[in-house]
């Protein structure tokens, strides 16, 4: 989809253009109780849940004037999201990549496959002939051109891709190997709802500058002898938002990069499609400090 079809109509206008009103719920508390040392200890936490800003009422899509069509069911009415799972809405998910989208795929394919509780309603990326835009074409996924540069000039500006993640009414926006940083803009629109996969335990090998290879060249070079992926919330900087989830996997004494890539790719696959999980079926909560903690699917009283 050309990045402007979701915001204008043939004639360069649209007459459902107008963004819905975003109204906030109030913030809900309650006690988890988790065992610690035998004894059960009641911990205030947040439901992110109560804290996301409500979607608006069921909206299709109609002006669309690019080669890339929106299908008639991007847009699903809520009352045909529900399915098994505790009557839970299934959410809508944007993903984020610069390149082959390997994470991306393993997300649409839980999504697919029914392990995730959600659907990937658009890609967004940085270089329209990347693997992973390329994909999201072949599934019939939307795709959007961000940001405006010389290399792409039909990108979106920060507040026009808000409003079109806003009119695909998304729930949770998911960094797959995206390489620019994210706008204040988005940050600020979806609060607690941005997550981004790093190939390093952070806070160490993270920060502008530490992508790709680079991560994995300088773990080795450190003489680390554990690395593996983390993903945490995003904020307005590189890297530095609250840590969700971390894997570890061993360094070997003879890794190369590229060894160590691979084992690391390997669990971030795993790792991230039972995070988007969790997150769809509104498992992740907050607590009082601020710090993210995931309930057990099993046993609700439990956390990780």
């Amino acid at each position: 989809m050309e990045a402007n079809s979701l915001l204008s109509g043939p004639s360069g206008s649209c007459s459902n253009t107008k963004i819905p009103s975003i109204q906030n719920n109030p913030r809900i508390f309650f006690s988890l109780s988790v065992y610690q040392s035998r004894k059960r200890v009641p911990i205030k936490t947040q439901n992110v849940f109560a804290s996301i800003s409500v979607r608006s009422a069921f909206r299709r899509l109609e002006c669309v004037n690019s080669v890339e069509k929106v299908n008639d069911d991007v847009v699903v009415a809520d009352a045909d999201k529900k399915d098994n799972k505790a009557g839970i809405i299934k959410k809508k998910l944007a993903v984020f990549v610069s390149g082959g989208g390997s994470n991306f795929r393993s997300i649409h394919e839980g999504c697919v496959g029914g392990s995730v509780h959600g659907d990937v309603s658009v890609l967004v990326t940085n270089k329209h002939d990347c693997g992973g835009a390329k994909y999201a074409r072949d599934e019939g996924i939307p795709v959007i051109l961000f940001p405006k540069s010389k290399d792409e000039p039909n990108g979106l500006s920060p507040v026009d891709l808000v409003a079109a993640l806003r009119k695909l009414e998304v729930d949770f926006v998911l960094l797959a190997g995206y390489l620019k940083l994210i706008p204040v803009e988005l940050v600020r629109a979806f609060p607690r709802s941005i997550v981004n996969i790093h190939p390093s335990l952070l806070p160490a090998f993270g920060g502008k500058g530490y992508y790709g290879m680079k991560v994995h060249k300088a773990v080795i070079a450190s003489g680390a002898r554990y690395s593996g992926p983390t993903i945490h919330f995003v904020d307005e900087h590189y890297d530095t938002g609250r840590i969700l989830a971390q894997r570890v996997v061993p360094v070997f004494w003879n890794d190369t990069a590229g060894d160590l890539a691979a084992r690391v790719l390997l669990e971030e696959h795993r790792l991230y499609v039972d995070i988007v999980a969790a997150l769809c079926e509104e498992r992740v909560i907050f607590r009082e400090d601020g710090v993210p903690l995931i309930r057990s699917k099993e046993n609700p009283d439990e956390y990780c």
